[in-house]
């Protein structure tokens, strides 16, 4: 069992190392050795502090399966719902608070803030799992996971603020499957790494090596009759503290607090940085917006299928026995991770090699996809457990990249650097909206009978198309123009297929 741990670790390790690679690899804005090794430093601090906050946010559901009884579903459902409404209504203030003060404050913040709510977190469950607490468990998860939860919506932004400061829109749809990247390994951290924990602190089991001697030694307390279920909470509070600290020491906002020349990266700020947008200006480039809108409408679709299979699919597989599919329901969060990296990384070339840049024409073929694939199970639900897992993986990885597409990438776009955040918080915001819909929608209907579940999911794959086709031809003006400057200079190989950026 340890032995094939340590071999999704390394898999996983070689996806990252293989990311960063393809970083360096791709590079068409023809920047110096010095700005791309810098703008590493930047986001890869960045990048993994966002990681280890998903594993401070989903932690909750592994926690619920060693609680057993002490969570009911109904207590873990409601805990959940605050928790995603809270992060949804967060970003009204949030997002123009992180375009006020920066990226590198906001992720710091959110860090820090999570760490002490997953502590918060521990100790509750430490009184709950050692019978001390005299209170209402639903009521007071609800109120820390909330807290929690708050805390956890500074990250997106503040990382996707970041981002726009220092990467040119044409390079964007790179960035995007970089963000979809540190997401799928903010997944496997939350389900494996957690789970992994959780199975270290097991009583009535030899220790089979030091990380689970320092564990138990960190967390067990009394004769160790009890599981030190509380260390899921305390150890992605330990990793968000060493974060937290390197961001404070590496990130700089702007290329040119690293010493850079100003670069004008061609997004809806390009031209107007030296205006300073008050909150409700910022407000007002978001819901004055007919295509954040349209964004926001996207990212709602994608919340739904998002979590729809995530959440469901390891419920369902522990009701429904999946003969010949058991590989597929031990390595979950590892599958998430690994999949959702190929749709990160679809979408975003897709976009910058193929559409100029353009985020609707690989939302559109990624909606599309998933419609498909959201068919596939409800025919063969009850029929094939290998066609519905492979189906449900190929869903994830193609949400996934639309995910990344509109938070990570058309929100600065169309926001620009001045809004970021605050776009960029709406479209989040609307992925969780999403998500808490699909919660009560499918909670509802899967109690009926389980083939409900993919039915409920076909509709919301269409409307996404439907909705993304609306902006297939749409770029910000100032790329617009930036792309007829290269095609004067360089000739009309700029992209390919070949399409008019003026369409």
């Amino acid at each position: 069992m340890a032995g094939s741990s340590a071999l999704y670790l390394a898999i996983a390790g070689g996806c990252l190392v293989a990311v960063v690679v393809l970083y360096f690899l791709n590079n068409p804005m023809r920047h110096g050795r010095w700005f791309m090794m810098r703008r590493f430093i930047n986001w890869f601090p960045l990048g993994m502090t966002y990681s280890f906050l998903y594993m401070g946010r989903y932690n909750l559901a592994v926690s619920k399966n060693a609680l057993g009884s002490a969570m009911s579903k109904e207590g873990f459902g409601l805990i959940f719902a605050a928790g995603t409404i809270t992060y949804a209504v967060s970003f009204l203030f949030n997002g123009p608070l992180v375009d006020k003060f920066g990226g590198k404050k906001g992720i710091i913040v959110a860090a820090l803030g999570s760490s002490f709510a997953n502590i918060a977190l521990g100790v509750l469950t430490y009184l709950v799992v050692m019978h001390r607490l005299g209170m209402n468990l639903v009521v007071a998860f609800s109120v820390i996971y909330a807290i929690n939860m708050y805390f956890q919506s500074f990250g997106a932004v503040s990382i996707i603020k970041v981002k726009a400061y220092w990467f040119h829109v044409r390079e964007r749809g790179v960035f995007g499957a970089i963000f979809g990247t540190l997401i799928s390994f903010g997944v496997y951290f939350a389900f494996d790494w957690s789970q992994a924990v959780l199975d270290m602190t097991q009583t009535g089991t030899a220790s089979s090596g030091w990380l689970q001697t320092l564990l138990r030694w960190m967390f067990a307390v009394g004769d160790g009759t009890h599981q030190a279920t509380w260390a899921v909470f305390y150890v992605p509070a330990l990793i968000l503290v060493f974060w937290a600290l390197a961001d404070w020491w590496l990130i700089k906002d702007t290329p040119e607090e690293a010493d850079f020349p100003p670069f004008d990266t061609h997004d809806a700020s390009s031209g107007q940085m030296n205006v300073e947008l008050s909150t409700k200006q910022l407000l007002g480039k978001v819901f004055g917006n007919p295509l954040m809108i349209l964004f926001a409408g996207v990212a709602l679709t994608a919340g739904v299928l998002r979590n729809g299979i995530m959440q469901w699919y390891s419920i369902f597989a522990n009701e429904v026995k999946q003969t010949g599919a058991e590989f597929f329901v031990g390595h979950w969060g590892f599958l998430l991770c690994m999949f959702g990296i190929v749709g990160s990384f679809a979408g975003g070339l897709i976009s910058d090699k193929l559409y100029q840049s353009r985020r609707g024409p690989p939302a559109v073929l990624l909606c599309g996809f998933m419609f498909v694939m959201a068919i596939v199970m409800a025919v063969y639900l009850f029929r094939s457990p290998l066609i519905v897992a492979l189906a449900a993986l190929l869903i994830v990885m193609a949400v996934t990249g639309v995910h990344s597409l509109m938070s990570g990438t058309a929100a600065p776009d169309f926001g620009g650097r001045k809004a970021t955040a605050t776009c960029a918080g709406l479209i989040d915001g609307c992925v969780y909206l999403g998500s808490g819909l699909q919660s009560v929608g499918i909670g509802y209907l899967a109690g009926l009978s389980w083939i409900w579940w993919p039915i409920f999911l076909i509709p919301f794959a269409l409307i996404g198309v439907f909705v993304a086709l609306r902006f297939w031809h749409d770029l910000p003006p100032a790329t617009r123009r930036y792309i007829a400057e290269v095609e004067l200079k360089e000739g009309p190989e700029l992209s390919a297929p070949r399409e008019s950026a003026k369409a």
